[in-house]
């Protein structure tokens, strides 16, 4: 059955190509919606005024007429449609008006006929909405839906998703538009068919999948009801032209290529140099003091000795094998030394300078791909600042040494955030596994690292910045793969709508880039970060946050006014606040004053003593129907900022060693001392920051979104 749908689109497809089209007509759409079970209402082709009047009278009631030619895409705007249409003499009237409009609106446009369709359902219980699909630079065929009519123009109230989609990706979509509601049923409304709208989106994805060549579908509108789900339109453009293919590489060469790169026995470095202020001489420098063990092999053709080790003329000359060849000389020479890095088969080439794409140097770039192509070469870069490999002590960069080993792997697509990412880390005491610059993409991008820090013991959290994927699909890949075992956190740059420009139907014009990107990271499980404090914070938090085992989160504060706005902050990351039983609320109450409040937040109120702050923070661990504690803390003589701090990490400490491990969060308001207090409690595995309500609250919502998307609590939300 697949085999024969697929062998009718594909001679229909040819048909169309060698008439040099790429807008399919509607009888066209048609013949493609019964081929992939795309449900459509009744429609016949008249070719004459007697035609339709018959087509129309074969339906029986008021019926819609709309203009059929190869060269008038947008149908509406062409004056070619009208609904409602009843009766002969009113159905040969329409049928001329629409002729003369067509002809009035493109004087030479062929006019194949008027299709004559069954007039949808309308009223209360009827829904309009759009199911289409576009090809995204990006992440290719991407699946959307969202309402129709004019709430999808205006709102922009759509979602989307890779192609193909399974059953319940399909019904996810249809959950994660703002008006989720309306589809429900609202003031008295029933609910349309859920099933059979997250059939037709499914459908539609599979022929996108199965055609790579349809640039675009449009089902709009497709009618909505609590029986069903009709397109009654359908548009399918074809794609201009093949799009160019990348070089792809298997799981397992990316992991032997990453591997010889982090975790080198040798590296040369071209272009190595005794000259303070050079960069050849800033990297020798970095991996000599920053204590690498392995092999350190210069290479400048003007020197025999380099900061105590010697020089070799060129990387041919350097004995035994190579793992990575580091390049601090002009972009002009790297074609001609990369050839040399070649024929040493040196796995990788790390490309520090400048002067390539980034300038406009498109065919010097191209230059060095293809010889690290024609070699087997990986290359990272170019324009980069070089990267760390703290476990190796591997400090492989022009930039400040970073030697603080944990396990945060951080990556940036540019050199001035990756000197943003150096000073949080060393701020903040952060330890990293790695910190990688990716600059052009000429070749090594973030996919290969993905895998590699997803298989790496010593990394527990991923966090990017990037501008752009060079292959979105390869990243949710990886993606997928990493997510269940490690967060992965993104900070995407640029929230522009560039792919909407030239787009020939109403889901390609809405589909900014943006929009895909936040959407399609989602489905991979991907946290993004609104900004780059908060990927650090994320990258820094997750890994001493313990995974929570349910949704119940309590706030207990010393503070009515910080509850309230941890209150707000649960609500706005996506959180629940417990509603908490009576047995519970009970025994809250023992330890807070009459003055104080129960409920959620608990409010111990600021004159309270430790042991108060130290009753409830007990509770709050043992009692198993509480999953997540949020802490407000204000500051007071009674109960000092350390005191609090010292309390709070004995007692969750306490439970640990027990066996009890919930994530713990705490918001301190007070003066200067709390921030020695929040880096007590963070030491310790309590999540904690002065002077912000928001930030705690987010960190923990960035660890639930990790936990639901790695399967941790049963499923998405």
């Amino acid at each position: 059955m697949a085999e024969e749908r697929e062998l009718k689109v594909r001679a229909l497809l040819d048909t169309v190509r060698a008439e040099g089209r790429t807008a399919l007509t509607a009888p066209e759409g048609k013949v493609i919606a019964d081929a992939y079970g795309i449900a459509v209402p009744g429609e016949e082709l008249a070719t004459d005024a007697d035609q339709a009047v018959a087509a129309a009278a074969r339906f029986g009631g008021p019926v819609v007429l709309k203009i059929v030619s190869p060269d008038i895409l947008h149908k509406t705007d062409a004056g070619g449609v009208i609904v409602g249409v009843d009766g002969e003499a009113a159905v040969r009237e329409a049928y001329q008006r629409i002729v003369d409009n067509a002809h009035a609106y493109a004087a030479d446009a062929r006019i194949t006929g008027i299709q004559v369709q069954e007039l949808l359902p309308t009223g209360p219980d009827t829904q309009e909405v759009i199911v289409g699909s576009v090809t995204d630079p990006t992440f290719g065929k991407v699946v959307a839906f969202g309402l129709g009519g004019v709430l999808v123009e205006v709102l922009k109230d759509i979602t989307f998703r890779l192609a193909p989609v399974s059953v319940d990706e399909s019904l996810d979509m249809l959950d994660s538009i703002k008006a989720a509601e309306v589809l429900r049923g609202v003031r008295g409304a029933k609910g349309v068919d859920r099933e059979a709208l997250a059939e037709q989106i499914r459908r539609v994805s599979q022929l996108v999948t199965d055609f790579p060549e349809i640039a675009e579908v449009d089902l709009n509108p497709v009618i909505a009801t609590p029986k069903g789900a009709l397109a009654a339109d359908i548009r399918v453009i074809l794609a201009e032209g093949e799009q160019k293919q990348r070089r792809k590489y298997s799981r397992e060469e990316m992991l032997t290529s990453m591997r010889r790169l982090m975790q080198p026995s040798s590296i040369t470095v071209i272009g190595a140099s005794n000259e303070q202020g050079k960069i050849g001489n800033s990297v020798m420098r970095n991996l000599i003091d920053g204590g690498f063990t392995g092999e350190i092999h210069p290479v400048n053709p003007k020197s025999d000795d380099i900061l105590g080790r010697k020089a070799y003329k060129s990387v041919t000359d350097v004995p035994g094998d190579v793992d990575v060849a580091i390049f601090a000389i002009p972009a002009k020479f790297v074609a001609s030394a990369l050839e040399e890095v070649g024929r040493k088969g040196i796995p990788n080439a790390v490309l520090i300078p400048s002067g390539f794409a980034e300038t406009g140097e498109q065919e010097l770039q191209d230059e060095i791909v293809a010889i690290a192509e024609r070699y087997g070469t990986r290359l990272l870069g170019p324009n980069i600042y070089g990267y760390y490999s703290t476990w190796q002590n591997l400090c492989a960069t022009f930039c400040t040494p970073y030697d603080v080993k944990g396990g945060v792997a951080l990556t940036s697509q540019s050199g001035g955030i990756g000197m943003a990412i150096l000073g949080f880390a060393r701020t903040t005491k952060t330890g990293v596994s790695a910190i990688v610059g990716l600059g052009n993409k000429s070749d090594l991008d973030e996919d290969d690292l993905l895998t590699w820090f997803g298989e790496d013991p010593n990394t527990d959290c991923i966090a990017m910045h990037l501008e752009d994927l060079k292959d979105g699909r390869a990243f949710v890949e990886a993606a997928r793969e990493t997510v269940p075992k490690k967060p992965v956190v993104v900070l995407k740059a640029g929230r522009t709508a560039a792919g909407a420009k030239a787009a020939g139907s109403h889901t390609g014009a809405l589909a900014g880039d943006d929009a895909v990107y936040d959407d399609i990271l989602k489905q991979a499980g991907v946290i993004r970060a609104p900004g780059l404090n908060d990927m650090l914070e994320y990258a820094r938090a997750l890994p001493v946050l313990p995974t929570p085992k349910g949704d119940n989160i309590v706030i207990i504060t010393g503070a009515g006014g910080s509850g309230v706005l941890l209150s707000d902050a649960v609500m706005d990351n996506g959180l629940e606040l417990m509603e908490i039983p009576a047995d519970l609320d009970a025994a809250f109450r023992k330890f807070i004053p009459p003055f104080g409040a129960a409920g959620n937040p608990v409010d111990i109120t600021g004159g309270e003593p430790p042991s108060t702050y130290e009753a409830t923070i007990r509770l709050g661990l043992e009692d198993p129907r509480i999953h997540s504690l949020v802490l407000g803390y204000w500051h007071t003589i009674v109960t000092p900022p350390m005191v609090f701090a010292e309390v709070t990490a004995r007692v969750v400490q306490e439970f640990r060693e027990r066996g009890i491990e919930k994530p713990v969060v705490a918001s301190l308001a007070g003066d200067v001392e709390v921030e020695e207090a929040c880096q007590y409690l963070f030491d310790r595995g309590v999540v904690a920051y002065p002077y912000t309500t928001e930030k705690p609250v987010a960190v923990l919502g960035a660890k639930y979104k990790w936990a639901r998307a790695a399967g941790k609590l049963g499923g998405g939300r």
